[in-house]
């Protein structure tokens, strides 16, 4: 008798959980189905009598469908798995309340790539989902995997190095974040690491309870700048990251969308992908301002004339902009094991538009796109200047996108249109054919965009 008074004491205590917000609807339909095909069976009365009715709806709690009525044939070993079956389901429900973050109906877990290159506004659409507070935001976790590859004896070929940040995407999309553990230097210690790189871009790990009290006499290379945290410690990260509905990372590190096939075709894994792609004149000019001296070369010949400009130099370009372009005709042939997985974006129209965009990328995703996002986008986009230099995200976005159009010498635009053409043709960007074109604001550099890319 005291098992049969339990029961429904503990489902009216989840029923007035989950009534107290409204926005809980759903889930309330499904535990009161619950209680209805308990009712309507006597269900605890036939176990206690019988011992045979199966608890088929309860192994399928966390499915979109109720069975109508327990299997004929089924059979319970005790009252006590009974009892441990509704207490699972309990369990389960009460972690997907603390999933949704306020965001109302969640639905399905989902998992989105930000697929760029370096100054392509990655940083600045990066934040859309950063703002969303259902969604666990990393920001180029790729970069430890880059800096221990690159400095293998020998060097790793581009297609090692592919494998590589695939299969480490794949744990991490899965919160298994103590992959990152093996590249990380100085190697974490007790799961304690103050080197994650830019750990305050991502907010879920700058917020409780991953933000753990600071430790005075710890020098931390990488710490949250809004608040005072401790060492990050990945325990927490990866239990932070199962906690929220959905997972989001940022990359300019991976360029061959062929190799994100098993990613996509994993069943533990609702995986959208989005490629950001920028006028690659505007790429190459916010390059030279940013790295600086890694374009000292391309300075120096298109201000003086003077230091010859290296084949090689053109060459890596040209190959950076044909990466791009075969991984975006990829997406855009929609094989099947891409189909609706994936969205090429253009820089140029999230600036010109950013919420439209927004919108149109968090469709995409599956994802709800909420009040602290807009208010974010409306916020950093308004800017009457740059924010804080060359990597602020907050920006006129409107007025800022194509200045660099009138400060890059013709001949330098002369070589990326050269270079780049066929990537550039694909994408909508114009080729300037004089100093004037390039510089008369009445030109536009863009047609408009595809529906097609949008798949």
């Amino acid at each position: 008798m005291e098992i049969r008074r339990a029961l429904p004491q503990d489902m009216r205590e989840l029923l007035h959980c989950l009534k107290m917000r409204s926005k809980y609807a759903v889930l309330l339909a499904f535990v009161i189905s619950l209680v209805i095909i308990e009712k309507e069976n006597n269900f605890i009365s036939r176990v206690s009598d019988k011992l045979k009715q199966s608890p088929q709806a309860l192994a399928e709690a966390n499915s979109t469908e109720v069975s109508p009525a327990p299997a004929e044939n089924g059979s319970l070993a005790s009252l006590q798995e009974l009892d441990a079956a509704f207490s699972q389901l309990r369990s389960q429900l009460y972690n997907i309340t603390l999933q949704l973050g306020g965001d109302g109906d969640p639905g399905p877990r989902r998992h989105v790539l930000l697929m760029a290159t370096t100054r392509t506004g990655s940083s600045f659409v990066g934040e859309f989902f950063n703002q969303q507070g259902s969604i666990f935001y990393l920001f180029e976790p790729l970069w430890h995997v880059e800096k221990t590859v690159t400095f293998l004896p020998g060097g790793a070929s581009a297609v090692g190095s592919a494998l590589v940040y695939r299969d480490v995407l794949k744990q991490l999309l899965l919160c298994d974040l103590y992959i990152l553990e093996n590249f990380i230097s100085p190697a974490p210690e007790g799961h304690l690491t103050p080197f994650l790189f830019r750990r305050d871009s991502s907010h879920s790990l700058c917020e409780e309870p991953v933000c753990t009290p600071s430790t005075k006499k710890v020098f931390e290379k990488y710490y949250c700048k809004n608040r005072r945290c401790g060492p990050l410690n990945i325990t927490l990260a990866a239990e932070a990251c199962r906690r929220k509905q959905h997972v989001a990372l940022k990359t300019v590190r991976i360029r061959q969308l062929e190799f994100l096939q098993p990613l996509v075709e994993d069943p533990r894994l609702d995986l959208r992908i989005i490629q950001l792609v920028r006028d690659p004149r505007a790429v190459l000019a916010s390059r030279m301002v940013a790295f600086s001296g890694k374009y000292e070369t391309w300075k120096k010949w298109a201000s003086e004339g003077e230091a010859p400009l290296r084949e090689e130099e053109v060459q890596r370009l040209r190959g950076n902009c044909e990466s791009i372009r075969v991984s975006a005709e990829l997406g855009l042939r929609r094989p099947g094991w891409l189909r609706g997985r994936y969205m090429l974006v253009r820089y140029e129209d999230v600036a010109r538009a950013p919420l439209q965009k927004a919108r149109e990328m968090f469709r995409f995703a599956g994802l709800p796109l909420t009040p602290q996002v807009e208010e974010w986008i409306g916020k950093n986009t308004q800017a009457p200047r740059d924010g804080n230099g060359v990597y602020s995200t907050c920006k006129n976005s409107s007025e800022q996108f194509d200045k660099w159009r009138f400060s890059m010498p013709f001949k330098l635009a002369q070589v990326v249109q050269d270079a780049c053409a066929p990537a550039m043709r694909l994408f909508g960007y114009k080729l300037a054919s004089s100093p004037a074109a390039l510089a008369n604001r009445s030109f536009s550099l863009l047609e408009e965009a595809q529906p097609a890319w949008v798949t």
